[in-house]
């Protein structure tokens, strides 16, 4: 029985108000399905938050609006970070260095950037303040690239040789490592530092017998130089180096998990769409940055598909050995990288 229900004196008149006296069984029910619909709501606010503002950032591309970018417009156009709420700023970075000052002045709150490079800087105890949340590439990109009159193969084959590559680059910085554990001694071969955007000329016009540079750009040099072109990947001998990877200001880990983690589940989204469909990624990327040759751009994702897979993971040993190699500092893994995000337990977006 639910209870008795008895009349009683409103207080404004002669009406009798109906009062029901519960059960103390039923009272006890109607209370937990009370205070369970009153949690239930107050949940479903916080977390779903559909009436919530979406969170504005900046990201700073790895160098420009070129191929190996394009996933970023492509999450944004696809909606992938509207449905994560987030409004996203698009920067065409210029590199490391300026990437991470960015970062640290708060000009950008995510960033790509070349891994290896970052490491080496934060060993330096020049920018720390940083961690990496997702891969773009799971190996360095970085290689020796050459034409095929050249009669270089391998990279003893370098010894005596000049090599162009963008001053003060990873390219550049990562050599001596590489060509010891090639069995090249890095002296013997002569660096030329140049404009990033000199490269594939000076190669083409065979002012300089190889260049360093991203092997995804293999296609653009076929191009200009008109020939075929020979690629020595650094990832030959250091195998355990990422290439491009997705950073985030430390403190903003600590201050707002939640916008870190909808960010890593909706870039590596627009990383997979672009990767599935390079051409319209492309056309993507050139809509928004008419600079950006849809073919050149198509040549740079096609090339980077072998290097992509599992998508935006990131293993702790991998950049623990990885460190080993650069001998960086005596960093420790957790000092440059984040493995909650993308550590290889699936997500929306990483894999």
């Amino acid at each position: 029985m639910l209870g008795t229900v008895l009349a009683g004196n409103r207080g404004d008149g002669d009406r009798p108000a109906l009062v029901l006296h519960l059960h103390p069984v039923t009272a006890m029910r109607f209370k937990a399905a009370a205070v369970a619909l009153a949690l239930l709501t107050t949940t479903a606010g916080c977390t779903d938050k559909p009436d919530a503002a979406p969170d504005k950032v900046a990201y700073a591309t790895g160098f420009g609006a070129v191929g190996r970018d394009a996933f970023i417009w492509v999450a944004r156009d696809k909606g992938y970070f509207a449905e994560a709420r987030i409004e996203v700023d698009i920067q065409k970075g210029t590199g490391n260095v300026p990437n991470l000052t960015m970062l640290k002045a708060n000009e950008a709150q995510f960033a790509a950037m070349d891994f290896a490079g970052a490491e080496l800087l934060a060993g330096q105890r020049k920018f720390t303040d940083w961690r990496a949340v997702a891969a773009i590439h799971q190996q360095t990109l970085v290689s020796i690239m050459t034409t095929a009159d050249t009669g270089i193969t391998k990279p003893t084959d370098l010894k005596g040789r000049t090599v162009a590559t963008a001053t003060g680059s990873v390219s550049e910085v990562l050599f001596p490592a590489y060509a010891k554990l090639a069995g090249l001694d890095p002296a013997s071969v002569t660096i030329q530092g140049t404009q990033p955007t000199a490269l594939n000329g000076l190669m083409a016009q065979r002012r300089v017998d190889a260049i360093s540079t991203f092997l995804l750009s293999r296609k653009a040099l076929e191009t200009t130089s008109k020939k075929s072109v020979t690629v020595l990947p650094y990832s030959d001998y250091l195998k355990n180096l990422y290439g491009n990877v997705i950073v985030t200001q430390a403190g903003l880990i600590g201050s707002d998990r939640d916008l870190v983690q909808r960010f890593t589940t909706a870039a590596p989204k627009g990383l997979r769409y672009t990767l599935d469909h390079p051409q319209e990624a492309a056309e993507i990327l050139n809509r928004a940055e008419p600079t950006a040759a849809i073919p050149a751009a198509v040549g740079e994702i096609e090339a980077m598909k072998p290097y992509a897979e599992p998508l935006g993971r990131l293993d702790q040993k991998r950049v623990t050995d990885g460190l080993a190699e650069l001998q960086a500092g005596g960093l420790s893994a957790d000092q440059v990288a984040d493995f909650s995000f993308c550590s290889g337990t699936p997500t929306a977006g990483c894999s």
